[in-house]
Protein backbone atom coordinates (compact mmCIF):
# COMPACT_ATOMS: atom_id res chain seq x y z
CA UNK A 1 0.00 0.00 0.00
CA UNK A 2 1.23 3.68 -0.87
CA UNK A 3 2.05 5.82 1.87
CA UNK A 4 -0.39 8.41 0.66
CA UNK A 5 -2.97 5.88 1.63
CA UNK A 6 -3.34 6.79 5.33
CA UNK A 7 -2.79 9.51 7.55
CA UNK A 8 -3.50 9.54 10.93
CA UNK A 9 -5.51 12.41 11.65
CA UNK A 10 -6.82 13.03 15.61
CA UNK A 11 -5.94 9.13 16.53
CA UNK A 12 -7.63 7.80 14.09
CA UNK A 13 -5.87 6.41 10.84
CA UNK A 14 -7.97 7.44 7.78
CA UNK A 15 -7.16 4.75 5.04
CA UNK A 16 -8.01 5.85 1.18
CA UNK A 17 -9.56 3.05 -0.29
CA UNK A 18 -9.99 3.29 -4.12
CA UNK A 19 -12.05 1.18 -6.69
CA UNK A 20 -11.34 1.21 -10.41
CA UNK A 21 -13.62 1.09 -12.93
CA UNK A 22 -11.34 0.32 -16.09
CA UNK A 23 -12.96 2.06 -19.29
CA UNK A 24 -15.01 4.52 -18.02
CA UNK A 25 -14.47 8.52 -18.14
CA UNK A 26 -14.21 8.74 -14.26
CA UNK A 27 -12.81 5.38 -13.25
CA UNK A 28 -11.51 6.09 -9.54
CA UNK A 29 -14.70 5.54 -6.82
CA UNK A 30 -13.42 6.85 -3.77
CA UNK A 31 -13.71 5.46 -0.28
CA UNK A 32 -12.21 5.14 2.73
CA UNK A 33 -11.99 3.09 5.81
CA UNK A 34 -11.41 4.48 9.58
CA UNK A 35 -9.46 3.03 12.35
CA UNK A 36 -10.87 4.43 15.76
CA UNK A 37 -7.95 4.83 18.67
CA UNK A 38 -9.30 1.58 20.41
CA UNK A 39 -9.09 -0.66 16.90
CA UNK A 40 -12.68 -0.33 15.25
CA UNK A 41 -12.58 -0.15 11.76
CA UNK A 42 -15.11 1.09 9.94
CA UNK A 43 -16.40 -0.38 6.89
CA UNK A 44 -15.35 0.83 3.38
CA UNK A 45 -17.67 4.40 3.52
CA UNK A 46 -17.87 5.72 -0.17
CA UNK A 47 -17.13 9.47 -1.38
CA UNK A 48 -20.76 10.83 -1.64
CA UNK A 49 -22.54 10.45 -4.77
CA UNK A 50 -21.90 13.70 -6.66
CA UNK A 51 -17.86 13.31 -5.81
CA UNK A 52 -17.95 9.42 -5.45
CA UNK A 53 -16.30 9.13 -9.10
CA UNK A 54 -12.92 10.65 -10.20
CA UNK A 55 -10.86 11.13 -13.82
CA UNK A 56 -7.41 10.92 -11.37
CA UNK A 57 -6.09 8.68 -8.96
CA UNK A 58 -4.23 10.85 -6.98
CA UNK A 59 -7.53 13.00 -6.80
CA UNK A 60 -9.71 9.91 -5.46
CA UNK A 61 -7.07 9.47 -2.85
CA UNK A 62 -6.87 13.29 -1.62
CA UNK A 63 -10.85 13.28 -1.86
CA UNK A 64 -11.01 9.96 0.37
CA UNK A 65 -8.60 10.98 3.02
CA UNK A 66 -9.88 14.64 2.91
CA UNK A 67 -13.32 13.12 2.76
CA UNK A 68 -12.09 10.91 6.25
CA UNK A 69 -11.46 14.03 8.41
CA UNK A 70 -14.54 15.27 7.76
CA UNK A 71 -16.12 12.17 9.35
CA UNK A 72 -13.81 12.34 12.26
CA UNK A 73 -14.44 15.87 12.85
CA UNK A 74 -18.23 15.46 12.62
CA UNK A 75 -17.89 12.45 15.23
CA UNK A 76 -15.80 14.54 17.49
CA UNK A 77 -17.20 17.38 17.56
CA UNK A 78 -21.13 16.65 17.12
CA UNK A 79 -20.78 13.20 18.29
CA UNK A 80 -21.90 11.75 15.09
CA UNK A 81 -21.34 7.99 14.10
CA UNK A 82 -18.48 7.03 11.95
CA UNK A 83 -19.67 4.39 9.55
Amino acid sequence: MNASNRCTYRDHVITAHLIEHPGIPTPWAGGVHITAPDGHRTRRIPLPADAAFLAEEDNARRASIAHGRWLVDRSLDQGMRLG
